[in-house]
């Protein structure tokens, strides 16, 4: 009963991330797998993208509504990520667990300094945007999420800002197009080290975070962006303080 509460407890939390911030929700879930549940890294980054995947493309559906999703520069966006996605999800096989919880809390905590310094959107037209910057930056992002299993949209959202120059309000709507696509394309590398995961507790878990997610959006509509930002980077520097001391200890 208490794993079962754990479980729903974390996954409300990982969808109010991903429907308020466009992102962040892996970043939170990995780390909840881990230390509330239980799980090995490998497991908890193979369950979290399984979360992140369906929780993605439910918030993808809600934003969609909104208008805020643009469908053209994430497909070119997410196209660049795949095979870098795929490749990484095999390479996080053979990666040994206290490196694998080490790197993820070196991400989690530059996710966090991220969000206290968040990049202003663009209030101006067009932006020039080069193909080069728009295939590398989706490919570094593929990359990240294929090895740490995250879904990468606290790093889509900044990059569609800046690499693609659209607005935050689509940008977040749209890092959740990359992060789905890119999530998928990860879990399907790792589908040998599926049979490792408790499924008793991540269906619970992504249940909730589907819910959480529809919750986060309506939130995201009535707060300021920048208190969400705030509250969740200061969570987020803990757990990474606390994560890179059991990898260093």
């Amino acid at each position: 009963m208490t794993a079962l509460l754990l479980a729903l407890g974390a996954g409300a939390v990982t969808g109010l991330a991903l429907g308020a911030l466009g992102g962040g929700g892996s970043v939170l879930a990995v780390p909840a797998l881990i230390y509330l549940l239980g799980f090995t890294p490998a497991a908890a980054t193979t369950a979290s993208l399984v979360v992140v995947t369906v929780t993605s493309a439910t918030a993808l559906v809600a934003h969609a509504r909104a208008g805020t999703v643009r469908w053209r520069a994430g497909a070119v966006f997410a196209a660049a990520g795949i095979v870098p996605a795929a490749l990484g999800g095999l390479v996080s096989r053979h990666l040994p667990a206290a490196l694998l919880t080490g790197a993820f809390a070196v991400l989690a905590a530059v996710a966090a300094l991220r969000m206290l310094r968040p990049s202003a959107a663009r209030a101006g037209g067009p932006v020039p945007v080069r193909a080069s910057r728009v295939a590398g930056a989706g490919a570094g992002l593929g990359a990240v999420t294929g090895v740490l299993g995250v879904g990468g949209g606290f790093l889509a959202v900044p990059s569609l800002v800046n690499v693609v120059g659209l607005r935050m309000r689509a940008a977040i709507g749209t890092s959740l197009l990359v992060i789905t696509i890119n999530s998928l394309t990860a879990l399907a590398a790792r589908s040998g080290s599926a049979a490792d995961v408790d499924w008793s507790a991540v269906g619970p878990f992504a249940a909730t975070a589907i819910l959480g997610a529809w919750d986060g959006k309506r939130l995201a509509a009535r707060l300021p962006s920048g208190t969400l930002q705030r509250v969740f980077a200061f969570a987020l520097l803990a757990v990474a303080a606390f994560m890179l001391a059991d990898a260093v200890g």
